[in-house]
C-alpha cells in the first residue's frame, strides 16, 4: 500500500500568501493539518507515501523531512494535476493507492482502514469515501442511480439546481488501483468552469470502462472537514478538542 497526499495548495482564503505558511502547515491545536493526515496513515511506511508540495514548498519539505517522499506540483491545475506531479515517483508502482487531501485534520485512521478492508473484499478499481452532510456545502456530490450504485461524482460549482439538493457528498479520500488510475488520469480534460484537471472525473471514466467502483459511507459527518477558511480552522480546532485527538 502506498498513498499521495494533495498539500500543494495556497490555502488563499486562510491568507497563506500574506503569512507565507502553506495550508498544510497551518496550526490546529499546535500540530500542523498535515501532520493529523499524516498519522492517519502511519500503518504505512514513511517511504511509501509522498507529499504533493507546491506554494512554500520548502517549509513542507523541512517539516517533514525525516522519510516521506515529495513531489512538485509547478502549476495549480486541479487535483488530477496534482496527483500526475506524483506520478514519475509511481509509474511503476502496481498495488492499492490512497489519495488524501492535506488539509483534512478529522479523518479517522479506522475509516481508512474499512476503505481499504471493502476495496480489496470487492476487487474495486475505486473506492471512494462519501460523508453526508448539511444541505448546500461546497462539495462535490456523490451521485447514484436508482439502485444505489455509484455512477459519478460532480464537483459543487458544476452541479445542476436538482444536484444542489444533494446531500451526500464527496469526501476527497480515495484507494486506487494505481495502474487503473493514472491510465484514467491520461484522460481527464480541463473542460469545466475551473479550467481544471479533475481527480473526481477518474471515477467516473473507470465506471463508463465497466470497471468497478464503489462508495464507503463514513458515519463521522466531521470528516468531511476540510479546511479552507478561518472558520474551518476554529471549528477544526474545537472538533479535535472534543474529540481528543
Amino acid at each position: 500500500m502506498k498513498a499521495i497526499i494533495l498539500a500543494a495548495g495556497k490555502g488563499k482564503r486562510l491568507l497563506s500568501e500574506e503569512c507565507h505558511i502553506p495550508k498544510g502547515m497551518r496550526l490546529v491545536c499546535g500540530k500542523p493539518l498535515l501532520g493529523y493526515v499524516t498519522e492517519a496513515l502511519n500503518f504505512i511506511e514513511k517511504k511509501d507515501i509522498h507529499i504533493v508540495v507546491g506554494f512554500e514548498k520548502e517549509k513542507i519539505i523541512e517539516a517533514f523531512s525525516n522519510g516521506y517522499n515529495f513531489s512538485v506540483q509547478e502549476k495549480m491545475l486541479g487535483t488530477g494535476h496534482a496527483v500526475e506531479s506524483a506520478y514519475p515517483a509511481l509509474k511503476d508502482y502496481d498495488g492499492d493507492l490512497i489519495v488524501i487531501c492535506g488539509d483534512t485534520p478529522l479523518i479517522q485512521q479506522s475509516t481508512i482502514l474499512n476503505m481499504i478492508e471493502q476495496h480489496k473484499k470487492n476487487k474495486n478499481s475505486c473506492t471512494v469515501l462519501s460523508c453526508m452532510g448539511e444541505k448546500g456545502l461546497a462539495l462535490g456530490r456523490m451521485i447514484h442511480d436508482k439502485d444505489g450504485k455509484l455512477t459519478g461524482i460532480v464537483e459543487d460549482k458544476d452541479c445542476t439546481p436538482e444536484q444542489k439538493e444533494i446531500c451526500e457528498y464527496n469526501a476527497a479520500t480515495y484507494v486506487f488501483d494505481a495502474k487503473a488510475m493514472f491510465k484514467a488520469l491520461e484522460k481527464v480534460g480541463y473542460n469545466n468552469k475551473q479550467g481544471e484537471k479533475y481527480l473526481t472525473d477518474v471515477p467516473m471514466i473507470m465506471i463508463s470502462e465497466g470497471l468497478n467502483v464503489e462508495s464507503y459511507a463514513s458515519q463521522n459527518s466531521y470528516e468531511i472537514l476540510g479546511v479552507n477558511t478561518p472558520e474551518d480552522l476554529a471549528e477544526a480546532e474545537r472538533l479535535v478538542k472534543q474529540l481528543g485527538k
